[in-house]
């Protein structure tokens, strides 16, 4: 998520990271003519720097949008810049024309503004005094105990059944669409109240709707809260068909289990080595007989040795999860990237990387050592800038030298897979 809402550290004086070869040597210059595609930024928040887009070094941005606020931000800049169909994105820039993929979704850090309406016992009941109790409900500590003139200061929370409905239509007007961003945080806290001299203090060239300087509150958003939130989203995407981009602060393991739990019993047949054994000794007759095959999106069908594996409707139809999934700023220990690269798991997991979070926090070991657990086909790079021009363009090259490197690619090697593993994730 972008700086304007977060913790995260501002981008250095000079305005973007610089990149330095070893011993003072010149770097080899950098193959924009390859192509490179930001997998995860926020340009919408700073809505002036939209017109530097056409002028961008790089190819594409995938735009994500994330409150209120932004939404239709995003799709009116997609109107004018966004890409038609997947052809664009091979062919040379040109000024306006397939220069980004729009992305809708409600961010964890704003889920306290939505209630459940499809719940068997929603948090809100559509009255002026409810949004009280609401946020008693949804937020730890609950604002009744410290001051409920927090919760008197926020929003009147809106159903999940009619951002999904807004986010469902927005979709269907841009076929090449994502959902994001999306998914679960522990660390966040909001912030406080806005105050007459916080107002006076407002950047006016900011997306309301962040943080913008306030302190931050003593309250978070309840992890089952975003996890329903979350998972509402992650079902429309699976029945759309389109892929997501993924959210995850200090909640690995129940973002993996709450993603998981919506490709229960529907994950891919894993062969025992016995099996294995078995297949490759009578390749000829498997080839021809009722054993498992599997699609290019990696699912399993089955034939009618097994009846409830026959009987799956892998192949076609909606999914409850979607089909390919992009964690984005992974920060996770390598055991995560192994949990959502397992053989059984039915969708196609990437994992983004970008300079101001992963390195910009002090655990660029830690992202070095995903980045080598991660296959080659699988990884993609990004700004997660709030700001389009020069200086997401100077992000997104720092970030694909450093991968190269960490991978041991060629540079105009590692951009083309970085290129073909964006397209991959988008269009599948």
């Amino acid at each position: 998520m972008c700086q304007q809402h977060s913790e995260e550290p501002e981008p250095s004086a000079s305005g973007a990271p610089i990149a330095h070869g070893d011993a003072g040597t010149p770097l080899e210059p950098f193959p924009w003519d390859a192509g490179v595609f930001d997998a995860h930024c926020h340009p919408t928040d700073t809505m002036a720097s939209i017109a530097s887009i056409p002028d961008m070094k790089a190819r594409v941005l995938t735009v994500m949008s994330t409150r209120s606020q932004d939404q239709d931000l995003v799709s009116d800049v997609a109107s004018r810049y966004g890409v038609k169909d997947g052809n664009m994105t091979m062919s040379p820039c040109s000024s306006d024309e397939g220069r980004l993929v729009p992305c809708f979704g409600w961010h964890p850090w704003f889920t306290y503004q939505i209630y459940d309406d499809l719940s068997s016992n929603p948090t809100f009941d559509g009255t002026s005094s409810g949004k009280i109790p609401h946020y008693d409900k949804v937020l730890a500590p609950s604002p009744s105990s410290k001051d409920v003139s927090f919760s008197e200061g926020l929003p009147d929370p809106r159903p999940l059944s009619e951002f999904l409905q807004e986010t469902r239509s927005r979709l269907e007007k841009h076929p090449l669409a994502l959902i994001g961003e999306v998914g679960l945080d522990k660390a966040f806290r909001l912030p406080q109240s806005w105050t007459s001299s916080h107002e006076a203090q407002r950047d006016e060239g900011l997306t309301p709707g962040g943080r913008e300087g306030r302190l931050l509150s003593p309250h978070r958003v309840q992890m089952s809260h975003q996890a329903a939130i979350l998972q509402a989203q992650l079902r429309l995407a699976g029945e759309m068909g389109r892929a997501v981009s993924v959210h995850g602060v200090q909640a690995h393991g129940v973002l993996h289990d709450t993603i998981a739990e919506l490709w229960k019993g529907h994950e891919k047949v894993v062969l025992s080595r016995r099996d294995q054994k078995r297949v490759a000794e009578g390749a000829e007759d498997f080839s021809s007989s009722s054993e498992d095959e599997t699609d290019d999106e990696g699912r399993t069908n089955s034939t009618n040795q097994n009846p409830r594996k026959a009987s799956s409707p892998d192949k076609q139809g909606p999914k409850p999860y979607p089909p390919r999934i992009c964690m984005h700023s992974f920060s996770g220990p390598v055991e995560v990237v192994k949990q959502y690269l397992h053989p059984s798991v039915p969708a196609k997991v990437f994992f983004s990387f970008s300079i101001v979070i992963n390195w910009g926090t002090g655990v660029g070991d830690k992202a070095e050592e995903a980045i080598r657990a991660v296959p080659d086909d699988r990884i993609l790079v990004e700004s997660d800038l709030h700001t389009a021009g020069e200086q997401m363009d100077q992000y997104l090259e720092e970030i694909c030298r450093r991968i190269c490197k960490i991978k041991g690619w060629g540079l105009r090697e590692g951009v083309g897979q970085l290129g073909r593993n964006w397209r991959e994730f988008i269009f599948g």
